[in-house]
Parts: C-alpha cells; sequence; structure tokens
C-alpha cells in the first residue's frame, strides 16, 4: 500500500512540475479552429484544438519542432523556445487548397476518418443518399424511392436501416430504436449535403462514446458551423425533378457565426407510376465564442417529406411481362415523415484544469408508411397492404469533461473524458395494421405506447508513452423498456430493465510520423425492439457484440496514404425484423471476419484518386455448413473514383461504387445479384457562377438496387412462390444544376 501511495506522489509531482505548451489556433479572420493538428515532430507528442480551439501540448521542450495542420490549411512550423512556457501562443492558420499532404497521421482510434475528410472535400456529396455512402465499406440502397432511410451494408452486415451503426448529427441521435418500421431506423434526410463539413466514423465497437448499435461501427456527421459564402443553387433534370437550395450567412464575425438554409426537392422518379415525392428542409445554426473560453451552438432544423411508391416488384412478374422494370403491383404505396429538432452544445474550457462539455437535443418525429411485401398471400382478396406509424418525442442530454495531455513524466503523457447522458424516447400510438389502398385500415395487428430510457456513463483514456498509444475504456447502460398494449382487453403496461458494461482496449503503435499499427478490440451491443422485450420477459435484450481489428496506416510518400485491416467480430444474437408482423426475430449467433483495404493518391494539385476494397465472410454459428449463409450480407464490396479540382476552371469526378452477388437465403440457393455502377459529375466555375452536370448511372446499366427473398402470391395465382423481390436501379439519369455563390 505503501509503494502504492508514493507511486501517485510521484506521478501528482511530475504532473504540478509539468512545463505547458498552451495556445489557441484560428483561422485569418480570427474565427476559431476546431481539431486542428498539434504534432510534436521532435518526440512523436500530439494533441488537436478543442471545441474553443485551445490546446495543450506535452511533452515539450526548448528546440521542439511542433507542426500545426488542418485539412484546408497551410500548415505552420514552431521552434519552440523558452519564451513560449510563459505565454499563451496564437497561431493563425492561412486557407489553402484541399490535398493529402495537409494530413499528419496522429495516433487516434479513429485515424481513417482524417483521410476520408479529403474525399468528402474533394468530391462533396450532391444527394442525402450519398452521405453515408462515403464511409470505406459502406453500402446504401434505396428501396423507397427517397422517402425511406436506406439500406446499409457494412462489414458483412445487412443492417436493415441502422441496427448494427450508431448514426448522429453533431451528436444528434438519428437511429429509433423500437420503431414502427425496424429497429434503429436510421432517416438522414433531414440533413442538407452542403452543410455538411466532415465525417467521423469508426468500424466495430471500440468507441466509448458510442453505445447502442455501434457493433459494426458508428457516423456522425459534422455539419458546418459558418459558411465560406452565401450559396442559392437550382437544379433539374429528368423524370421532373427539380430541387432549390439556398444557404446564407446571419452573421460572421470572429466571435460569432449563424446561418440558415433550405432545401426543396421534387421528383417523380423513373418509376410507371409517379412517385409524386416531396422533400422540404429548413435549418438555423448558431455559433459563438461567449468569452475567451466559452463556445456556445444552437442548431434548429425541421424536415417533412411526402412520396407514393411502387415498393419492391417480384422477378416473375417482370419475365412474364406482367409489368416492366419501373412498374409495381401495388402503387398505392407510399408514406410521409416529419423530424424537427433542437440541439444545444456548450463548451467551456476551465483554465489548464480541463474541458467541460454539454449537449441536449429533442425531437418531435412523426412517420406513416404503407407497404405491401407479400400481395395477396395472407390476404387473397383485399390484398397484404399494412400500415406502421406513430409519433415519437426523442430527447436527451450528456456532459462529459476532458482533460488532455497530463504529464506524467519525460515521455508519458496521459489524458482522458469522462461522461454521463441519457437518452429517453416516448412513442405514441406505435402501429402495426392491415389496410386497403391506403384508406381502410381492416385490423389492427399491434397498437400500443412506447417508453424507453437509456442513461449511461464511460470514461475513455489514453496514454502516450515512446511510440505506443494505449486507448482503455468502459461504457456503463442502463436501459429500462415500458410498453402499453392498447389492443388488450383491459390495461397492459408492462416493464423491463437491465444493464450492460461494455470494456474497450485500443493499442497503437507509430513506427514513425507517417506509419502506424493498430490493434482494437472492444465489447459493444444493439438494442431489441421495446415489443419484443416485454414479450420475452427481458430475455436477450442486449445481446454483445466481441470484436477485434489489426491493421495499419501508411503514407510511404507525402501524397499517397495506404491502410489495411483484418477485422473479426461475434454477434451473441442477430435480429431480423418482419415487418408485415411486427416483430424481430432471433437470427442466433453469428460471426464475421474480413479485410479492409484502402489507398488515395494526390497525383497532381487538381487531381485526386482513391479506392476501398471490403470483403466479409458472414456465417451463423449453430447452423450446419451450406445452411449457414446470413442472408444478404455483402461479401466483397468496392467503392473510389477520381477527383478534378480546378483545372481552367473545370473540377468534377467519377465514382464508382461495386457489390458481388451475395445470398438471399440461408443456402444460398436464392441469389441477390451483384452491380457496378458509375456516375459522374462536371463543374464549370466562372468568377461567383458554377455550372454543373449531374449524371447517375452512367453507363446506363440495369440493375437491382435492393433485393429480397420473399414468399408472396399475386392476383390469382394458385401458390405462392418464393424469390427475388427487388426495388430496380435508378437508369441513366441526368440533372443539371446554376449556383450562385456571394
Amino acid at each position: 500500500m505503501k509503494q502504492i501511495i508514493n507511486i501517485c506522489l510521484l506521478l501528482w509531482a511530475a504532473f504540478l512540475n509539468a512545463q505547458s505548451f498552451t495556445g489557441k489556433i484560428v483561422d485569418t479572420t480570427g474565427q476559431t479552429i476546431v481539431d486542428a493538428g498539434v504534432f510534436n515532430k521532435t518526440n512523436g507528442a500530439h494533441t488537436h484544438s478543442n471545441t474553443v480551439g485551445n490546446f495543450a501540448l506535452t511533452p515539450v521542450k526548448t528546440g521542439d519542432s511542433v507542426y500545426f495542420s488542418k485539412l484546408g490549411y497551410r500548415a505552420v512550423w514552431k521552434v519552440v523556445d523558452s519564451a513560449d512556457f510563459q505565454r499563451r501562443l496564437n497561431v493563425v492558420l492561412e486557407q489553402a487548397d484541399i490535398s493529402l499532404d495537409q494530413i499528419v497521421l496522429f495516433s487516434r482510434v479513429n485515424s481513417l476518418s482524417s483521410l476520408v475528410d479529403v474525399d468528402l472535400k474533394t468530391t462533396p456529396v450532391k444527394t442525402s443518399q450519398e452521405i453515408l455512402g462515403k464511409v470505406p465499406g459502406l453500402i446504401i440502397g434505396q428501396h423507397a424511392g427517397g422517402g425511406k432511410a436506406e439500406q446499409l451494408f457494412l462489414r458483412g452486415f445487412d443492417i436493415d436501416h441502422g441496427t448494427d451503426v450508431a448514426i448522429s448529427v453533431d451528436g444528434l441521435p438519428v437511429n429509433m430504436v423500437s420503431h414502427a418500421h425496424g429497429q434503429g431506423y436510421a432517416d438522414l434526410h433531414f440533413v442538407i449535403p452542403e452543410t455538411i463539413e466532415n465525417l467521423d466514423f469508426g468500424k466495430g465497437p471500440y468507441f466509448a462514446q458510442q453505445g447502442n448499435f455501434s457493433t459494426a461501427g458508428y457516423v456522425d456527421l459534422r455539419l458546418k458551423k459558418n459558411l465560406d459564402q452565401n450559396l442559392i443553387s437550382l437544379e433539374a433534370g429528368q423524370f421532373n425533378t427539380s430541387r432549390l437550395v439556398g444557404l446564407f450567412n446571419v452573421a460572421n464575425t470572429s466571435k460569432s457565426q449563424a446561418y440558415i438554409g433550405s432545401e426543396v426537392y421534387l421528383t417523380d422518379g423513373p418509376f410507371d407510376s409517379p412517385q409524386n415525392f416531396n422533400r422540404i428542409n429548413l435549418i438555423g445554426k448558431y455559433s459563438g465564442n461567449l468569452s475567451v473560453d466559452q463556445n456556445l451552438e444552437v442548431t434548429v432544423s425541421h424536415f417533412q417529406s411526402k412520396w407514393d411508391a411502387s415498393g419492391q416488384i417480384p422477378v416473375r412478374a417482370v419475365e412474364r411481362g406482367l409489368i416492366g422494370r419501373f412498374g409495381a403491383i401495388d402503387d398505392t404505396e407510399g408514406g410521409e415523415t416529419s423530424r424537427s429538432n433542437l440541439m444545444l452544445d456548450y463548451s467551456k474550457q476551465n483554465g489548464d484544469a480541463g474541458i467541460y462539455k454539454t449537449k441536449a437535443w429533442v425531437s418531435k418525429y412523426d412517420f406513416e408508411l404503407y407497404s405491401n411485401f407479400t400481395f395477396f398471400l395472407e390476404n387473397p382478396v383485399d390484398g397484404d397492404q399494412i400500415r406502421q406509424k406513430e409519433e415519437r418525442l426523442l430527447l436527451g442530454a450528456q456532459h462529459s469533461f476532458e482533460k488532455t495531455d497530463l504529464s506524467l513524466g519525460d515521455d508519458l503523457s496521459w489524458k482522458y473524458e469522462a461522461g454521463i447522458g441519457f437518452r429517453y424516447d416516448n412513442s405514441d400510438d406505435n402501429e402495426l395494421s392491415s389496410t386497403l389502398n391506403r384508406q381502410n385500415i381492416l385490423n389492427r395487428i399491434a397498437y400500443g405506447d412506447i417508453d424507453e430510457l437509456n442513461s449511461f456513463g464511460f470514461f475513455d483514456s489514453s496514454f502516450k508513452t515512446g511510440r505506443w498509444m494505449f486507448n482503455p475504456a468502459l461504457r456503463l447502460d442502463y436501459f429500462n423498456f415500458t410498453y402499453e398494449n392498447k389492443l388488450a382487453p383491459a390495461y397492459d403496461c408492462r416493464s423491463e430493465s437491465i444493464t450492460r458494461l461494455s470494456p474497450k482496449l485500443n493499442a497503437i503503435y507509430s513506427l514513425n510520423p507517417t506509419w502506424q499499427f493498430f490493434f482494437k478490440t472492444g465489447i459493444g451491443f444493439h438494442s431489441n425492439d421495446t415489443r419484443v422485450v416485454i414479450a420475452q420477459e427481458g430475455e436477450k435484450v442486449l445481446p454483445a457484440a466481441y470484436g477485434a481489428d489489426l491493421g495499419t496506416v501508411v503514407k510511404p510518400l507525402d501524397r499517397l496514404a495506404l491502410n489495411a485491416a483484418l477485422w473479426y467480430l461475434e454477434l451473441e444474437q442477430e435480429f431480423i425484423y418482419v415487418g408485415d408482423a411486427g416483430i424481430v426475430e432471433p437470427g442466433g449467433r453469428s460471426r464475421r471476419y474480413g479485410f479492409d483495404l484502402g489507398a488515395r493518391f494526390q497525383a497532381r494539385d487538381w487531381l485526386y484518386l482513391y479506392a476501398d476494397v471490403n470483403y466479409a465472410v458472414a456465417r451463423s454459428v449453430n447452423e450446419p455448413d451450406g445452411a449457414d449463409y446470413i442472408p444478404l450480407a455483402p461479401r466483397l464490396t468496392s467503392a473510389g473514383g477520381l477527383a478534378v479540382e480546378g483545372l481552367y476552371g473545370f473540377s468534377g469526378g467519377m465514382n464508382y461504387r461495386f457489390v458481388e452477388d451475395r445470398p438471399a437465403n440461408e443456402d444460398f440457393s436464392i441469389v441477390a445479384e451483384g452491380y457496378f455502377i458509375t456516375d459522374l459529375n462536371v463543374n464549370y466555375t466562372y468568377k461567383n457562377w458554377t455550372l454543373t452536370a449531374i449524371i447517375e448511372n452512367l453507363f446506363d446499366r440495369e440493375w437491382k438496387e435492393t433485393q429480397f427473398a420473399t414468399e408472396s402470391r399475386l392476383f390469382n395465382e394458385p401458390e405462392s412462390v418464393e424469390e427475388i423481390h427487388f426495388t430496380p436501379g435508378t437508369p441513366f439519369f441526368i440533372r443539371g444544376k446554376i449556383s450562385y455563390r456571394f
């Protein structure tokens, strides 16, 4: 005991006697630059500017060379002198064209995010559907023409709409628990693509700040704090498509920035039955320095959408000539949805003690969807159309304290973040009903009120010594599930609760400033639907996910970056959502493993190339060989492209996405066909004007965007048939856009 006390006293003395190299990083207008890198090239120590632009770096000695960098800015070098320890530096970074050589490989568990920032800024997203597709290995598919949330695929998962990837926007949760259309439903269409600053993402269950659904990984979209310029953009194209975007600065000073924005999008789509799709987005964002060490962000947004849909169609109906590829069996499908959000993000730097961060949010959400998966299988007269509907209030908060760059000696530094928070979902009138022509309710299958509370705490620490960085972390989650069944003859309200502890341990070895190796391991989880939790009396509520990654990131040249990883993930329980029954079926224990490869190359100042290849083997553990395939789990996927910037006023890019054939059922007797699709955009800029041509599916390939092995029966068919049902992929689709910046 005495020895432990002596060690603690020595560590505390080292901390008290440590010299501090501190300052603030701003741009040429005086605005704070968040998450700028500060790298001591002499000894490898590093840190980042926090939410108010401040940094503190240890260990640092007189004569060390320190490098300040941020993507989109010219790097600044400084040789430390003795006077720097007696003052706070004011580091000014000047804006510059985006280039891969601006990226420095810091020892961060999600270091790949910084490389993908280059992808996003050189080839910015053009539609809401492209946002998640920027994450290496994440493939998306739409099966309601833009109305529903996308179907997601990552690391051998058919994630449906979000069961195994946690998605957020500036920390605001997007995934909906116990949703009317599926567990983890994540609709990102309330984000205007032009407001996105960057993507923070990580693969696997290795991140203490991420909880529910972060088994395959997480994605956090970061919105711009301010606009470089005002923007008005008008877009028009085939299929009666039009889009109008306006983004306007309200304030843009060194102390406060604010902007407002709006988006209107209309299209009929390529379908024989017009989609009548419309979407409206509104956003207002304020970011201000309340004082030298305090920052406040306020974001308000509203989104609403309405559409008709042709649904998933069976292959046999097309092959027999009953309908065309863009036809429908039930063209009365469709729906409407809306979401209003208020987010507050406050941070305060408490001298050298650390930084306090508080986030709070509230969302009002409505959803109504009409679908018909099986046509006349269950009801040969009226058909099998269903309605899924809910009204939801979502609110939550998170408070954390972060301390960076604590010196524990000449070659040992420590940082940590500790936080607590909660999330509360109140979903009223959560309904699944059989309907006819979107007009008549034939019968209610499920109907009730859901209340779900998730409170949590986490501790995330990092120790850096020499070339090693160790990241032990721990997360504790408590869930309470309550369901009032309104179909019961008497009042029926029941609840269940459970707690989950999720440890993580990650390590990074930096061979040199351009080459690092990593090993990640951790336990995560995804939650079950409240209605199922209650029905099963709390069994298999939060099945665990056990994961490990071994890989490397290297920059052999300033303008070339490579990454590779071997990974493994095992789930205690798969979840299979059965929408027309309103249940989540257990899929048994599963095992996945594979590899990720990626390359990014700044060939010229004006030419950037990138590509990712991802391979996964996904199997059910308890099933016999040959019958253990996980339906729709992707095996081989790839995405990449090239971008041209600033070449005689021209810019643009060409990109591709590839998905190999994959099993649609457990024995691979039904195949979901793969595809290779290429998109193109070309821009010409003259002064403040930009003309753009956008082409999706450049080579007009016939492809199936989403596919399911479904048993269905057409009208007057004597027996049902199980086969591929699909949503046709977009054909050659050209749009023109004119933008004005001022």
